[in-house]
Formats: C-alpha cells, sequence, structure tokens
C-alpha cells in the first residue's frame, strides 16, 4: 500500500504535464511514451557515473524539454499533423534511449538515488509518502502560478480558442513550443524519479505510459471536479494516487499482471462514459445548486433577458 502511495504522487508529476497539454494546450501528444524513458535512461547513466542524484534529475527535465520541443518545432514549423509528430518522436525517441544507456537497461543498485536518500532519513512508511506528497504539491503550486502569469494565460487561450489569441499578436507557435516542453519537462523528471525508485532503467517502462497520464487525468477531474486551474491540478494529484490504488487493489485479489494495460483501458472508459450517465449529471446539479455561486454562473433565462428587435421596431 505505502509503495502504491509512493508511486500513485510520483506519477503524479507526469499526470501534471500530460494535463498541460491535453487539458490546457488541447493538444494530443504521445511524445510521453518516449520522454518517460528519456528520463530514466539520462538519470540513470547520469548516476552511475557518480553525478548528483538531485543533478541528474534535473537534466531529465532538460532532457524531456528538448523531446517536446522537437515534436514543438515538428508541428508548428515542419506543419505537421500533432499526433503525428508526437508519434515520430517517440519513435526516435527509442534508439535514441538505446544510445544514452547502451543497452536495454541500467540497474541502479548500490547506488545513491534521491529515493534512497529521502528514505535514509525517513524510512520507508508514511512520512516518506508525505514527502513525496509535498513535493507533488509544490510542483502542482508551481503549475498554477505559471498559468496565472501573463504567458501562462496566452497558452491557455491558444488551447481554448488559438483564432481569437492570434489577433491579439501572440504567437501560437511559440506557446505550443512552450507547453510541450514544460510538459514533456515534467514527464522526464518522473521518469528519473521511478527509475530512481524501482532501481533500474529499462527501455519498456514508457510503453503505453500516456494511458496512465489520461486515466490519471480524466479519472481524478470525473471524480474530483474541474472547475478552475488549482481544483482541476489537485484532481490530477489526486486521479494518480487512485489510479494506482486501484491498480494495486487488482493486483491484490488476483488479477493477472498482465491484465494491467486492460483495466487501465477500462478505467479511461468508465470516466468518460461516468459523466453520461443521468445519475451522475442530478448529482452534479445538485452540488451546484448548493453553491452559492451557482446562481452567479446561471445564464439569464428568457424571462430575463431582453427581447430581441424586430423588424417593426427598428423602423419605428
Amino acid at each position: 500500500m505505502i509503495t502504491a502511495f509512493e508511486l500513485g504522487l510520483i506519477y503524479a508529476i507526469m499526470a501534471l504535464g500530460v494535463y498541460l497539454t491535453f487539458r490546457i494546450l488541447n493538444f494530443p501528444d504521445l511524445t510521453v511514451d518516449g520522454s518517460f524513458t528519456s528520463g530514466a535512461a539520462t538519470a540513470a547513466i547520469l548516476i552511475t557515473n557518480e553525478v548528483d542524484p538531485f543533478l541528474a534529475t534535473a537534466v531529465a527535465f532538460v532532457v524531456g524539454s528538448l523531446a517536446g520541443l522537437i515534436t514543438g518545432l515538428l508541428h508548428t514549423k515542419g506543419n505537421i499533423n500533432g499526433l503525428l509528430a508526437g508519434i515520430l518522436t517517440m519513435i526516435g525517441l527509442y534508439s535514441i534511449n538505446l544510445r544514452i544507456m547502451d543497452g536495454a537497461n541500467v540497474p541502479l543498485l548500490g547506488q545513491d538515488t534521491v529515493i534512497s536518500m529521502m528514505r535514509g532519513f525517513t524510512g520507508v512508511g508514511w512520512t516518506s509518502v508525505a514527502v513525496l506528497a509535498v513535493v507533488a504539491l509544490l510542483f502542482k503550486l508551481v503549475m498554477d502560478w505559471y498559468l496565472q502569469t501573463d504567458n501562462g494565460l496566452a497558452l491557455r487561450a491558444t488551447g481554448d480558442n488559438e483564432q481569437m489569441i492570434s489577433s491579439f499578436a501572440v504567437s501560437t507557435d511559440r506557446q505550443k513550443i512552450i507547453g510541450l516542453m514544460l510538459s514533456n519537462g515534467l514527464v522526464g523528471i518522473a521518469g528519473a524519479v521511478v527509475a530512481q525508485h524501482q532501481g533500474f532503467a529499462d527501455i519498456g517502462m514508457g510503453i503505453g505510459l500516456i494511458l496512465v497520464g489520461l486515466a490519471s487525468v480524466i479519472v481524478g477531474q470525473a471524480i474530483f471536479g474541474s472547475r478552475t486551474v488549482i481544483q482541476a491540478t489537485l484532481a490530477v494529484i489526486l486521479g494518480a494516487v487512485v489510479y494506482r490504488l486501484a491498480i494495486q487493489f487488482a493486483l491484490n485479489i488476483g488479477l493477472n499482471p498482465n491484465d494491467m494495460k486492460l483495466m487501465s483501458a477500462v478505467l479511461v472508459v468508465a470516466a468518460l462514459l461516468l459523466p453520461q450517465w443521468k445519475g451522475f449529471s442530478k448529482l452534479s446539479l445538485r452540488r451546484k445548486s448548493r453553491s452559492p455561486l451557482a446562481a452567479a454562473a446561471e445564464p439569464a433565462t428568457t424571462e430575463d433577458a431582453p427581447l430581441p428587435h424586430t423588424s417593426a421596431q427598428k423602423g419605428a
């Protein structure tokens, strides 16, 4: 159970990156599967060469950002479809990651890592979970702050209405590149920490990871809501934890580990279908009606709305 909480909080950093592209930027970025492994491979190879683990994790952020930069340039400057650009980068990163590790995996047993150093102070228990929770919340707070800045608002506007924000002389291409770099940088950090948590980096550790990120985002926001950015980012973190706990529960009841990807797909489908259920819709309406801000958010009724001008009124 402790391990499930720890992994959930680590993967929450990756889920925040997925949220940035899929929800904020409205960009279907599949680079994640490759940049996650790139972050893990970079950190692992640096740590085995006696580089400080914290510095190695920071370098993983840079490597992940470079992967996002490539996808952004392919899409914005090469006029390649965003989905295809992410796939091309992901495929290219597979070979690059093999080059970085000089093989299929890099063991970290006996090496000082961020996780081993943390556990040297906290031990294995709820204290370590609390430390990782604080770290995940720090990433959340930084993202909340950034999305309230001028550049962050331009990034959100690019995802909401690209044509509108372009009329204000904002470079949407630049915003997309920045968003993809930040997203994959966070994914790279998550990959580095996961590798240090499990004790090795492997070439296949990022396969299907985009589904994990989507499950965290969709499940979290379906359960905890996403009316504001602050609420949405918190829901993403909680969703990542819920996802890992669901996986742990499935393993505890004897589900075959080979079926984990199928379970992830079922969770995402359930989270997508749940809001369409009439009972869920009624529950959401009740929550809104209880809120003191609900009345202010409601549109004007037909009785309160001004009558449209008729042709007779125009001629009067």
